[in-house]
Order: C-alpha cells, then sequence, then structure tokens
C-alpha cells in the first residue's frame, strides 16, 4: 500500500490521463474527479481501476472543496494532480518517506517542472513550487480561478517535483482555456473590489491582518500601470527566461498576453460604455 490516496481532476482528459494515470500506477487508490467529460476519459479512468467521482464544474475553489469533502479516499494523505501532470518515480519514494514521518506538519511543497515544445521551462515560470500532498481535513482553496491552497497547519518542502506539460494540446486549447482563466480572474478582481474597501498602499504592507494585506496586496498587483508589459519584464528579465531560449521567449509574451486578456476583461466590467456594451442600436 502507498498509504496515500491520489485525486485528478478532468474534463475531457482521454488525451493525457492515461499517461497520468500510468505515473500513479504505485498507487492503490486513485479517484478521477470529473466535470462531465464528453470523451473517452470516464472510461479510460475505469478501466485503470481508478474511481470516478462525477459533478458539474461550478467553479475552481468550490469544485475542489467539494472534492476534498465528499470523495471517501482510503488514506489519511491525498496527492492531488492534473491529468497533464506526471509523477516522478523519485517524488513518489520522497512521498512516502514523508508520510511515514510528517511530525507537525501536514501539508508538502513540491517542485513543479513546466515544458513547452520538449524545454523546461526552468527559469521563465513565476512560482515552481505547488502544495500537492495534505491531509484533505487541512486544507481548502479559494478564489474562482488559480485558487488559493489555505492550510491549516505547517508545510513542508521537498526538493522533489512533477513535470507538467500545459502545452501537451496545442496554442490553440491553451488559448482557449486561458480565455476562460481570464474571464474568472477578471469576475474574481471585480468581486474583490465591490465586496472589499478601497485601496490601500499602507494596508498593503502594513495591515494588522493578513487577509486585509493580502487582499492590498492584490489590488496593488492589480493596479500596476502597464502590467502585462511587467509580467513580460519580470518572467524574461529579472526572472532570466531568455535563458529558456525560444521557449522561454514564447511562454512569457503568453503570459504578457494572458495579463492583458484580464486587463480588457476588468476595464468592460467597470466601465462598460468604454467597450461598446451599450451603444445605441442604429436606427434603419
Amino acid at each position: 500500500m502507498s498509504g496515500i490516496s491520489v485525486l485528478i481532476l478532468t474534463k475531457n482528459e482521454e488525451q493525457d490521463l492515461p499517461g497520468c494515470l500510468a505515473s500513479l500506477a504505485w498507487c492503490d487508490d486513485i479517484h478521477v474527479f470529473d466535470s462531465m467529460s464528453t470523451d473517452g476519459t470516464v472510461e479510460i479512468a475505469r478501466a485503470a481501476g481508478a474511481t470516478v467521482t462525477q459533478r458539474p464544474f461550478d467553479n475552481w475553489s468550490s469544485h475542489q472543496n467539494w472534492g476534498l469533502q465528499n470523495i471517501p479516499f482510503k488514506h489519511g494523505w491525498v496527492y492531488y494532480s492534473d491529468a497533464d501532470e506526471r509523477v516522478t518515480p523519485e517524488l513518489v519514494r520522497a512521498m512516502r518517506e514523508f508520510v511515514a514521518h510528517p511530525g507537525e506538519h501536514v501539508a508538502l511543497r513540491v517542485r513543479r517542472r513546466d515544458y513547452l515544445n520538449g524545454t523546461w521551462l526552468k527559469h521563465v515560470t513565476p512560482s515552481p513550487f505547488n502544495i500537492r500532498l495534505f491531509r484533505p481535513t487541512h486544507i481548502r482553496y479559494e478564489r474562482l480561478t488559480n485558487p488559493v491552497t489555505k492550510v491549516d497547519g505547517p508545510v513542508a518542502d521537498t526538493d522533489q517535483h512533477f513535470d507538467h506539460f500545459p502545452f501537451s494540446k496545442g496554442i490553440s486549447h491553451w488559448f482557449q482555456k486561458h480565455n476562460a482563466y481570464s474571464t474568472s480572474e477578471a469576475d474574481q478582481i471585480v468581486a474583490n473590489r465591490r465586496a472589499g474597501e478601497g485601496f490601500s498602499l499602507r494596508k498593503a504592507f502594513f495591515g494588522a491582518d493578513a487577509n486585509e494585506r493580502r487582499f492590498h496586496q492584490k489590488e496593488l498587483y492589480y493596479r500596476l500601470p502597464l502590467r502585462p508589459l511587467a509580467m513580460f519584464a519580470l518572467l524574461y528579465v529579472g526572472k532570466r527566461g531568455f535563458l529558456d531560449g525560444r521557449a522561454g521567449l514564447t511562454f512569457a509574451v503568453l503570459r504578457a498576453i494572458y495579463e492583458y486578456m484580464i486587463v480588457l476583461k476588468v476595464r468592460e466590467h467597470e466601465h462598460p460604455h468604454r467597450a461598446g456594451l451599450d451603444a445605441p442600436v442604429p436606427r434603419p
């Protein structure tokens, strides 16, 4: 037995799921949490011996929280994976050693290696760390998309990694997915501004409450002038993405485009007249 259950979120992942499942063959309790796929995802999962739970997707945090609270995991530790990810044998050994002697820790932060056109994006990706192994009773997610993982307890780190292939379905699919992500990001920004107080630079750095500081720090980031260009400069120059060659340049440009999509959609939310959404209909 592995002592670790696995949770995989899917939606039409018949292309990537077989490779993901193959890298998780060491686990005796794999759960595929599916968002009503219309391709062969469910059949592939069941053929591999995974337990399938289906639920219509609403938003990322709600969906993930529901899964952690309702799926009957066999083990007290859960490893979370996406279908376009592969767990390395070295990571498996590190996780088994960790759960055997976790001490007071309730989660493990794991390194991620992103690939584009066969190139490991060693420098250009914003953050190579993800909380992926945890006790589900100590975890919750926040935000509509790109959810923030909230951990109730100490978190440990490992130098081992999983491999991530975000462009496995091609650039068109990446744009389609990030078009949806940018809409959710814009919705989240607008919702935060409507629910929270006005932005304060002082509270972004000196707010007494951590959640208050986080809100104002996010607002500070979202208010940066020329944010898409700032993101490109951060990734390509600040993080030395140029060392990743053509793949690094491509990724930095795509991230800048994604940021600009969010900027435009927030502007559309807050100033619909500028986007032409309330333009009068011409008379015949």
